[in-house]
């Protein structure tokens, strides 16, 4: 290859690097686009109803009008507490070395926890789960990742079930319930569909904790497949 081929093969390199950081970069804009629209919304509900509420006397407080108040403005702002956790954790996790603490936790231990704090409405959940069955896995992250999980599959499900297996050093967990669509761990992009509970950064959340405590997160014949590392005995004796 003579040297001017060499050259515009270089230029051509950058040129395509550029390429791919320019969208990149306009796919990062698009996101912090949506996730600040997601926050802004219930935001300015919790505001005005706080600030009508204000504007109220004791007896109109007290009355039908001020308790629908009330709690419109609850359910905003626990809105964006969900929104601000998952995006902050999302961006933590992305910002580089993120500190786990593995541990082996029990799976089935794990996910019976994760059903308690389900709301009280909601259908319990089949399991058939191995009771020998752990993982190795930071026990706060697996469990914002189970929480996750449980709440995606129950939404609209007539149930949800949840099971696992156990090979070659790896746990793998299916949770059926609602179809899982591949899109919802992605990063939304503006003008992608809201969550009015403020759940729509939760899956991709989920997304980067598999991948930080060695595992990973799919969605496989309409069901969301978590794989993580199995706790073996020499494993865990180790730790």
């Amino acid at each position: 290859m003579n040297e001017d081929a060499q050259e515009l093969q270089r230029d051509e390199a950058e040129l395509e690097g550029r390429s791919d950081g320019e969208a990149e970069a306009e796919r990062r804009a698009s996101h912090l686009g949506f996730v600040a629209h997601e926050i802004r919304n219930p935001l300015s509900t919790a505001l005005w109803t706080a600030e009508l509420l204000g504007r109220m006397d004791a007896a109109e407080r007290a009355g039908a009008r001020g308790e629908k108040l009330a709690g419109m403005c609850l359910r905003s702002l626990q809105r964006v507490r969900h929104l601000v956790e998952d995006h902050l954790l999302s961006e933590r996790l992305d910002a580089g070395p993120y500190p786990v603490r593995l541990t082996v936790v029990t799976l089935v231990d794990a996910v019976v926890a994760a059903e308690g704090r389900r709301a009280s409405a909601e259908r319990p959940i089949e399991l058939a789960l191995p009771p020998e069955v752990s993982v190795l896995a930071d026990r706060a992250l697996l469990d914002r990742l189970l929480d996750a999980l449980l709440d995606a599959a129950g939404q609209g499900a007539s149930g949800v079930r949840v099971s696992a297996t156990a090979a070659d050093g790896e746990v793998r967990l299916m949770v059926r319930g609602a179809a899982a669509d591949p899109k919802a761990i992605e990063d939304p992009l503006k003008g992608a569909a809201s969550d009015t509970r403020g759940r729509a950064l939760a899956l991709p959340a989920a997304r980067r904790v598999a991948t930080r405590l060695g595992g990973r997160l799919e969605a496989r014949d309409g069901a969301w497949t978590l794989v993580l590392p199995e706790a073996l005995h020499d494993r865990a004796d180790e730790g």
